[in-house]
């Protein structure tokens, strides 16, 4: 068993996908032990009811982990909810604009920004903050924000464009919300600043199918009339985030990743790790003559999702991008290909992926820039 299990772990690839994503290969390897029988219990995470004593030490114990490593202020509730962070961009306004002239400011920076604006503007006003066509330069650049807005909102890290906020945006005393899914516990983050957090757990925190949402108290019980029960924050807090069945095995292997970062030395120990990381990625840039070009502005890249493009005589080269591509996966390195709506090259360099993985990427990168030229 134990030579099968090394055999399998020696065939793993070096995942740089988007999400769902690279886990902790402790973690799997946990939950694959506790598989068949979960500490003695006699059946699967899977198997055992979420009413049971079994199920309930479990997502206490996800909660609590969590509360420790972010460190989450008692005034606030923690939810495990469904229906990844898309759910979220009904959700939040939903619960948190007005009944009586709804209205809320989007700092629009890319992909999914916008397309929680969007969502938005069909429960109320959602006005955009930062227009797509003027591009993100910095954090309050030329920003203005409605005094009758209820809330602001954006997204922490934007996994299709490569834009992250290096600072926390000023949102003028008004409720601020943020998507982090795809920085979700990369750095250190002060929840108090903050109404409503909330990240899909499937890049840095668990399997695909759960959403953490962390709300402050004062902000429940506000829900639309025509809100779903399901989406209405007091609601689920009210039935601990079980009026129905809960994603029981996702919150499961979540607990466990949670554990294995606070063992790992936390959000300031993994903050250094992500930006070890990323320099490595935007030095190979940078040191290319050009041959690699990354499409964000220098201060605004993201440490967990670096897109780049190869270029020829100053354009892009999707030919040598697709050989590129091609090329990584020979040498064990997948799902480097871009987003479908960017196109080009993408590395994503969440939690579980190592400094010497992201090493490796650098180095082919270098081979196949000096080869090509």
């Amino acid at each position: 068993l134990c030579d099968c299990v090394l055999s399998i772990m020696a065939s793993r690839v070096i995942n740089f996908s988007a999400g769902p994503a690279h886990l902790p290969e402790d973690v799997l390897n946990e939950a694959q032990a506790d598989m068949l029988n979960w500490k003695g219990a006699g059946m699967s995470v899977m198997e055992m009811s979420h009413r049971g004593s079994h199920f309930k030490n479990i997502i206490t114990e996800a909660e609590a982990t969590l509360r420790r490593v972010m460190g989450v202020p008692d005034n606030y509730k923690v939810l495990f909810v469904q229906g990844g962070g898309t759910a979220q961009f009904s959700a939040v306004p939903l619960n948190l604009m007005a009944a009586e002239q709804p209205e809320a400011d989007y700092i629009i920076t890319g992909s999914w920004s916008k397309k929680a604006q969007k969502e938005a503007a069909k429960y109320g006003k959602a006005n955009i903050v930062l227009p797509p066509a003027d591009g993100f330069t910095a954090p309050d650049a030329a920003w203005s924000f409605s005094e009758t807005a209820q809330y602001v909102y954006y997204c922490d890290n934007e996994t299709v464009n490569g834009i992250e906020f290096p600072s926390l945006p000023d949102s003028k005393g008004k409720v601020l919300v943020a998507d982090i899914s795809s920085n979700f516990l990369t750095r250190p983050v002060d929840v108090a600043k903050f109404g409503v957090l909330y990240a899909g757990v499937q890049k840095n925190a668990g399997p695909a199918g759960l959403t953490i949402v962390i709300v402050r108290e004062d902000l429940l019980g506000n829900a639309h009339p025509l809100c779903p029960s399901i989406l209405d924050y007091k609601f689920m807090a009210d039935a601990d985030s079980m009026p129905n069945t809960p994603p029981c095995w996702s919150i499961y292997v979540t607990g466990l990743v949670l554990k294995w970062v606070e063992a790992q030395g936390g959000l300031a120990e993994f903050a250094q790790r992500s930006a070890a990381k990323a320099k490595l990625l935007y030095d190979a840039i940078a040191q290319s003559s050009g041959f690699y070009t990354c499409p964000v502005a220098a201060p605004l890249r993201s440490r967990v999702n670096v897109p780049f493009r190869i270029c020829q005589h100053g354009e892009p080269a999707e030919a040598m991008e697709a050989a590129f591509i091609q090329a990584a996966e020979a040498k064990g390195m997948v799902a480097l290909k871009g987003h479908r709506s960017v196109g080009g090259i993408r590395a994503s360099l969440y939690n579980a992926t190592t400094v010497e993985q992201v090493t490796q990427l650098r180095d082919f990168m270098l081979e196949f820039a000096a080869s090509s030229q």
